[in-house]
């Protein structure tokens, strides 16, 4: 600290800076500082530019780490989509989702299709683009979902974990289907997509349709009571086609050694 203290105003300047945090203003202060002393820059003007650039700095670290925290499996936006191998996805009206105004409106969205067509990616997208919307957004995969809600009732703090769930306004529930649910777990699903209902977003991607919703749950009832809260105010996105991820294999299937 003592040579910190015997240096110039600008030296100390710059580790003040620095022990606030606010390390890009320390980065560019020097520079700065050779601009006003040379008349190319006032000095309110040079104040504006650095806080502006510290100021964006901290939204972009304050963005990634809501992102992180949100619980995407990744990171992945609609600029990373091969548009071009599903041609079945509706772009225009994803783009439209994208503008977050469903959100507004507490509509849902429910992307249907087979493994690997891109329905995760396009509802991580979606949540993305909420987060950085200043949305607080969760996603959860069903069946961990479940078991969380599961665990909750058995330990007494159910109604304080659908609290959880039904706070972000957007609730991201992923792989409905790929494994049933059961009738206890559907009740559970119940009760927070009733809690949530005209109220705030929820985006589900499955590999089931509708019709089938009463094998996953277990119970057609309680199937039909899900599926019409979802879908009274919903964007319904069929999604048919290839699997991304076998789109390198032959059509015929993988070649035998």
């Amino acid at each position: 600290m003592g040579a910190v203290a015997e240096g110039s105003p600008s030296i100390r300047a710059q580790a003040n800076l620095s022990a606030l945090g606010l390390h890009e203003m320390a980065a560019s202060l020097p520079d700065y500082v050779r601009m006003v002393a040379a008349g190319e820059r006032g000095f309110a003007s040079a104040l504006e530019e650095m806080t502006r650039v510290e100021v964006a700095a901290r939204e972009v670290r304050i963005t990634s780490q809501r992102i992180r925290s949100s619980g995407f499996p990744y990171v992945k936006g609609l600029a990373d989509f091969d548009w071009d191998f599903q041609p079945s996805v509706p772009r225009a009206e994803i783009e439209e989702l994208a503008t977050l105004r469903f959100v507004e409106r507490a509509e849902n969205v429910l992307f249907v299709g087979s493994p690997g067509v891109g329905k995760t990616h396009l509802a991580v997208a979606l949540g993305i683009e909420a987060v950085r919307a200043g949305r607080e957004v969760r996603f959860v995969d069903c069946a961990r979902l479940v078991e969380d809600l599961e665990d909750a009732s058995s330990r007494g703090i159910l109604k304080k974990r659908l609290k959880y769930y039904a706070h972000s306004r957007l609730l991201i529930i992923d792989e409905l289907g790929y494994l049933d649910v059961g009738s206890a777990g559907a009740d559970l699903l119940f009760q927070l997509i009733s809690t949530r209902y005209e109220q705030r977003s929820t985006i589900i991607t499955t590999n089931v349709g509708i019709s089938g919703w009463g094998r996953v749950f277990g119970d057609d009832v309680a199937a039909s009571a899900i599926a019409d809260r979802v879908c009274h105010h919903c964007h319904l996105v069929k999604i048919t086609g290839r699997s991304y991820r076998l789109k390198d294999l032959p059509r015929d299937g993988p070649v035998k050694p």
